[in-house]
C-alpha cells in the first residue's frame, strides 16, 4: 500500500468516525430534549409555587407571562397569578451581586406591592457562610415576606452593618447585602411598572 493510499484510508476512517459520532449526538439530543424541557418546566413551577401562594390564584402562572425589560435593559419574564380575572400577584427573577458572583433569585409580589416571598435559584457563595441565603440553610430569606418599598423605610433597606434593619452573616456581609439590594430593586421595578404588569386584557 502506498503512502497516499494509507493517508486516504485513515482520512476515510476518521471521517466515518466523526460522522457516526455526530449522528449519535443528534439522536441523543432529540431523545433527551423533551426530558430536559420537562425538567425545566417542573423547576419553574416549583420556584413559582414557593413565592406565589396557591390560595391567591386560580390560574397557572407559568402559562400567564409577559416579557419586559428591567431597569438595566435585561429581558425579564413576569409570571402572573390571577383570581377571578384579576392579577393577585406576580413573580420574576432578580439578580444580586454576591461575594462569588451573581445570585439569582425569584421574587413574588402581590398586587399591592408587598413581598409574597423570595427564593434563591442559583448562587456560588461560600458553603457555611454565604449559602445561608438558602431556605434549607435557615430562615433568613423568609423574613422578606410582607415587606414593601415603604416597610421598612428606604434608608433601612440595608444590612445592619450599613445602618439598615437586615441581619448580615458572620464573615459574609457581602452576600446578604447583595440580596437585600436585589429585592429592593425588584420592588422598585414592580412599582414603576405596576399598571402594565397588573393589566388584564
Amino acid at each position: 500500500m502506498s503512502m497516499k493510499d494509507g493517508t486516504l484510508k485513515h482520512a476515510f476512517i476518521l471521517g466515518a468516525f466523526c460522522l457516526g459520532f455526530g449522528v449519535m449526538l443528534a439522536i441523543t439530543d432529540q431523545v433527551t430534549a423533551k426530558d430536559i424541557a420537562a425538567r425545566a418546566l417542573e423547576d419553574k413551577v416549583n420556584s413559582l409555587s414557593q413565592v406565589i401562594p396557591a390560595s391567591i390564584h386560580d390560574n397557572n402562572p407559568v402559562n400567564d407571562s409577559i416579557a419586559m425589560q428591567d431597569a438595566h435593559g435585561k429581558e425579564l419574564t413576569v409570571y402572573r397569578a390571577t383570581k377571578d380575572g384579576k392579577v393577585t400577584g406576580v413573580a420574576y427573577e432578580i439578580h444580586g451581586s454576591g461575594y462569588a458572583g451573581d445570585i439569582k433569585l425569584m421574587l413574588g409580589v402581590d398586587a399591592e406591592g408587598k413581598v409574597l416571598g423570595v427564593r434563591v435559584l442559583a448562587h456560588k457563595e461560600t458553603p457555611g457562610l454565604g449559602d445561608k441565603i438558602e431556605e434549607k440553610k435557615g430562615d433568613w430569606i423568609l423574613r422578606f415576606a410582607g415587606l414593601s418599598l415603604g416597610n421598612p423605610l428606604p434608608e433601612k433597606w440595608k444590612v445592619k452593618k450599613d445602618g439598615g434593619q437586615f441581619d448580615q452573616f458572620a464573615g459574609a456581609t457581602i452576600t446578604p447585602r447583595g440580596v437585600v439590594k436585589a429585592v429592593h430593586e425588584g420592588l422598585d421595578f414592580f412599582a414603576a411598572n405596576r399598571a402594565k404588569i397588573t393589566e388584564v386584557n
